[in-house]
């Protein structure tokens, strides 16, 4: 996985820095949760990052994207503030969502983050309204939806994609396959392995990416996208990946028996944090890291001076 002629030095370091403060604020946040400082269950990106980084790093600043309750990569690599996510996360008033929302409904309207959903397959359709809304606006805008394998099994998944080849809309979806359903492995649930063919028979163009290569990644989406910019209509990217820790959780879980330590070292040895650290001149790398762990820093002593909510906060933004 050698670093492919067209990809610019600046390209490698921007793509470095948005993986490396994911992977840093997941890590950041495995370590705080014993503490129970942070309010809300936490399902961890840790291992995945490439994909939403890898898309993201594509979208213009008035594009759109939604996540899934594993939602933190999406929601840092479209710009989110880690001040806002950490300060979510501790149920402080300053949270991206003033502390009601937790990990799982991450939301930054200003970066284009549609909130996250904790409902599996929900933020799909919510996701193509708001593309059928840009379709409209006629702006070149483009909406990314991220969900898991598990979600493909949706049928409100199956109706968006039919929904949205119907009205060409301009949306991306992407699943990112991680190969479990919390637990359940993908070969007791699927008769056949063939989420990409089946994504087909809508019309739209469907690829599949097995390798975790965020330049692989990165190169499939953007002839996509640069597609739904001129009405091409909407798009699938199935993206293999792995996540290094439990399904809800800090810890590692290999010893819960329904999957093996060695595929997950094989997942290691791909790791694109790493990867992509090797390529850039040691100086620069340290500076980012540096930074970025600055940065760090800063998001947790938010969190932690921002108050809780009010109790008036129950009677505020509610519909009904």
């Amino acid at each position: 996985m050698d670093n492919p002629d067209p990809i610019l030095p600046e390209t490698i370091a921007r793509l470095y820095r948005s993986l490396y403060r994911v992977r840093r604020i997941e890590e950041r946040v495995a370590a705080i949760y014993p503490t129970d400082r942070i309010k809300s269950p936490v399902h961890l990106s840790i291992g995945q990052e490439a994909v939403a980084v890898g898309i993201c790093d594509l979208l213009r600043a008035d594009d759109i994207v939604s996540g899934t309750y594993r939602g933190h990569a999406t929601y840092l690599a479209k710009g989110g503030d880690p001040k806002a996510m950490l300060a979510e996360m501790f149920g402080k008033v300053g949270g991206c969502a003033r502390g009601k929302g937790g990990s799982m409904h991450l939301v930054g309207l200003d970066q284009g983050i549609l909130g996250c959903s904790a409902v599996v397959g929900t933020n799909v359709p919510v996701a193509a309204g708001y593309a059928l809304a840009l379709k409209r606006r006629r702006r070149g805008q483009v909406v990314a939806v991220f969900y898991g394998d598990g979600a493909s099994e949706e049928g409100c998944v199956y109706e968006t994609l039919n929904f949205a080849a119907l009205h060409k809309l301009p949306i991306l979806f992407v699943c990112e396959n991680n190969f479990f359903a919390i637990h359940e492995p993908l070969h007791r649930r699927w008769a056949a392995d063939q989420l990409t063919e089946r994504v087909a028979t809508f019309g739209m163009p469907a690829k599949r990416i097995t390798s975790g290569d965020i330049f692989e990644i990165r190169d499939a989406a953007s002839g996509l996208i640069a597609a739904m910019r001129e009405g091409g209509g909407p798009a699938f990217l199935e993206c293999h990946t792995y996540r290094w820790r439990e399904h809800v959780g800090p810890a590692e879980d290999y010893a819960a028996g329904y999957r093996s330590r060695a595929d997950m070292e094989d997942w290691e040895r791909r790791d694109q944090v790493a990867r992509l650290a090797a390529l850039l001149p040691d100086a620069e790398r340290q500076q980012i890291d540096a930074e970025i762990e600055a940065e760090i820093e800063a998001a947790v002593a938010y969190a932690e001076a921002s108050p809780f909510p009010a109790a008036e906060e129950l009677h505020a933004h509610v519909f009904a």
